[in-house]
């Protein structure tokens, strides 16, 4: 099948390679512009970008795709290419742009998207860390028919992936890269053979997953230890969360915690415990411990090394 593939970050280049190991035509690829990353702030090409270029791949840029926006030009060069490419389909993974009307009518098949959750729950921007902070017991990926609203076209395949106790952010997502190339490489072939039946999303259990923001970052003590465990594990590793412990100038970057449903008598916050099993901090029900933490400037320390070089006064 010829695709058009647009993605940016290593999510989608999961997917991207998948396609191309099922022997799909891949004559063009769109995603997001290079962007400063490192120390030094160097212009760097997203992963599909890198990948795309690898495969000597044709790859388009634009900052918009609306033809009545801030980048029209952009976006008219953006429509010549895709006329020029003629797609059976366009595949979308974590693309980073609003795809207007006329992108939707395009491609003879339309436009699938990826998207890391069982939909209708987690439509949004981070369906990988709200599922992990909601306690869901499990995700997965959605293949769906893209329309104008925001996750809500018609779905055509789902992979179910489980959430552990113990399973952080990281690796849900490469759990759900994973399956996300494996579910658009069995979409795309039940599509050619014209086996996919749409099943419209039902009207009940629609959450939204919010954008991540860095004032979450911070541990709320006041919070339930079972809820701030969860956030440790959603935020891993990004935006990292962190807390204050007494005798450091800055706030420490909590890699793992867990919950412990032990009560006590102390305010939220207080170190209860110091010891080489785990920093034992009281929080609104229940405590938390923490057990893998970096200072400002440091390096990850399993705890029984970051307390060997803290004085909690």
């Amino acid at each position: 099948m010829r695709i058009v593939f647009a993605g940016t970050p290593e999510f989608a280049r999961i997917a991207f390679d998948a396609l191309r190991a099922a022997g799909h035509d891949i004559p063009l690829v769109m995603t997001q512009p290079d962007r400063p990353a490192g120390r030094g702030l160097k212009l760097t090409p997203s992963p599909v970008k890198q990948a795309a270029l690898d495969a000597d791949i044709e790859v388009a840029q634009p900052r918009s795709l609306r033809l009545d926006g801030r980048y029209p030009d952009e976006a008219a060069q953006a429509r010549e290419l895709l006329e020029r490419v003629a797609p059976d389909v366009m595949v979308v993974a974590a693309y980073g742009l609003i795809l207007p009307q006329w992108v939707l009518d395009l491609p003879r098949l339309g436009c699938l998207n990826i998207h890391a959750s069982l939909l209708p729950r987690w439509r949004g921007a981070a369906p990988i860390q709200r599922a992990i902070e909601a306690g869901d017991a499990r995700t997965g990926v959605t293949i769906m028919q893209m329309d104008q609203g925001l996750d809500t076209g018609d779905m055509l395949l789902e992979r179910v992936v489980p959430i552990s106790d113990e399973t952080n952010a990281a690796q849900l997502h490469d759990a759900l890269a994973l399956a996300g190339g494996e579910a658009i490489v069995e979409a795309l072939e039940a599509l050619a053979k014209g086996a996919l039946t749409p099943r419209k999303q039902p009207e009940e259990g629609v959450t939204y997953a919010a954008k991540l923001d860095k004032a979450e970052a911070a541990l709320d003590c006041v919070q339930p230890a079972e809820l701030l465990a969860r956030r440790v594990r959603a935020f891993n590793p990004v935006p990292g969360a962190t807390i204050r412990l007494p005798g450091l100038p800055d706030a420490v970057k909590v890699w793992r915690a867990q919950a412990l449903d032990e009560a006590t008598t102390v305010a939220p916050g207080s170190v209860v415990r110091v010891d080489a099993t785990g920093v034992d901090i009281a929080t609104g029900k229940g405590v938390l411990r923490l057990l893998e933490l970096q200072k400002a400037g440091g390096k990850r320390q399993p705890v029984d090394v970051f307390v060997r070089g803290w004085q909690p006064g």
